[in-house]
């Protein structure tokens, strides 16, 4: 059994009783240096630090001991923490996870917010940008003392700059310190005295959040752009489901990848664009929305060494010989490909493949109304055919 104790920056001091009965009879015991340093001379276990890199010596490390194993971790180990790690690899019924109260409890009680309305953030692996918000309230879990200044300057970058972001450091210890600026502020001049252990909470101001697919102005682009109404319909044949990847192939400005990582728990994409400029402007707009988009270069030449997809969306390249086949290729069976087209060539090449393999075929026309001189007419735009298909 791996028996796993949450501690907190109070030390020892802050732990429950039975905390401390499984530290008393505890032989070895695993943890990262801080968390180690953390107990007293009570703890006579052997103390050993965590393999670096860890997840490829986790399981050597701790396959080979005999009887229980103990782990110390930071707060709640199943929050971002070892816990889930460990869980994922042994299963939950060789893991016991006793934990402490957790830095995101004690941000959100130190600051009167609400826990089931604050979203939990963490950036110890994640990219910087993947904590950028357009509203609402997050504690950003810091990698060390240098996350805050990255943050606050993204968010001033991409018009967060009025963002309220209050920094806790050492908390639930003695140490405890808490301050308070704006982001724009934190990014023209961030403290030199910052504790690594920290947590951000942020307050993203102006609150300019939308849960249905966004306008097309959202978005920097060249008109290679899938527009809103279509992108919505779009979006409804994707279909995005918690945790599931999606390859954008033809990515254009990456309109389709952002929209499903927002409309998706989890949700993660790749983009596959040719155009250099393109594929900067894609890492732009993903970084706005904080949205965990990798941007890749041409299909399907860079689609070796990409995650496998859950689900394909091809927006541009249809008739690229050998494009389609290797994005078909690359689900796996119960995988959905759906397709969008515009031009004739693109068109006939879809209608061809769905009698050939069946899915679903549909066709869209949109008209905008517009004045007429004195009156309002109507403005068709292109049609688009659309195919969805689920791999056999």
């Amino acid at each position: 059994m791996i028996v796993v104790v949450g501690i907190g920056a109070d030390g020892m001091a802050g732990l429950s009783e039975q905390a401390r009965g499984e530290f008393a009879r505890a032989t070895v015991v695993f943890g990262a240096p801080r968390q180690l340093a953390l107990l007293d001379d009570t703890v006579r276990a052997e103390r050993r630090e965590w393999p670096s890199p860890l997840l490829p010596g986790l399981r050597g490390a701790l396959e080979g001991m005999s009887g229980d194993v103990h782990v110390v971790a930071s707060g709640d180990p199943m929050l971002h923490g070892i816990g889930t790690t460990l869980v994922s690899m042994f299963g939950a019924e060789q893991v016991r996870v006793l934990p402490h109260v957790s830095s995101v409890s004690l941000a959100c009680a130190a600051l009167g917010w609400a826990v089931t309305d604050t979203e939990v953030i963490s950036l110890v692996t994640a990219p910087p940008h993947t904590a950028v918000r357009r509203g609402g309230r997050a504690v950003v879990l810091s990698r060390d003392a240098s996350t805050p200044a990255t943050l606050a300057t993204l968010l001033a970058e991409t018009g967060r700059g009025s963002s309220r972001m209050t920094v806790l450091e050492q908390l639930g210890g003695p140490g405890e310190r808490r301050r308070t600026a704006t982001a724009a502020q934190w990014a023209a001049d961030p403290p030199a005295d910052l504790d690594p252990l920290n947590v951000v909470a942020v307050e993203y101001l102006p609150d300019e959040r939308v849960l249905t697919t966004l306008p097309d102005d959202a978005y920097a682009h060249d008109g290679q752009l899938t527009k809103q109404s279509m992108r919505a319909l779009t979006l409804a044949a994707l279909a995005p489901r918690p945790g599931e990847l999606l390859w954008d192939v033809g990515s254009g400005s990456g309109s389709i990848a952002i929209e499903w990582c927002r409309h998706g728990h989890r949700c993660r994409a790749v983009a596959f664009e040719r155009d250099d400029v393109r594929r900067a402007r894609i890492t732009a707009n993903a970084a706005r929305f904080g949205v965990p988009v990798e941007v890749r270069g041409p299909a399907p030449d860079d689609f070796a060494g990409a995650s496998a997809p859950s689900v394909v969306f091809i927006g541009g390249g249809l008739t690229q010989p050998g494009l389609f086949d290797a994005s078909l290729q690359a689900l796996a069976p119960g995988g959905r490909l759906i397709a969008n087209a515009v031009t004739a060539e693109s068109e006939s090449f879809l209608v061809q493949r769905y009698s050939e393999i069946g899915g679903e075929l549909r066709r869209f026309q949109h008209y905008r109304g517009e004045p007429v001189g004195g009156f309002t007419g109507w403005r068709p735009a292109m049609p688009v055919t659309q195919w969805t298909v689920v791999k056999p």
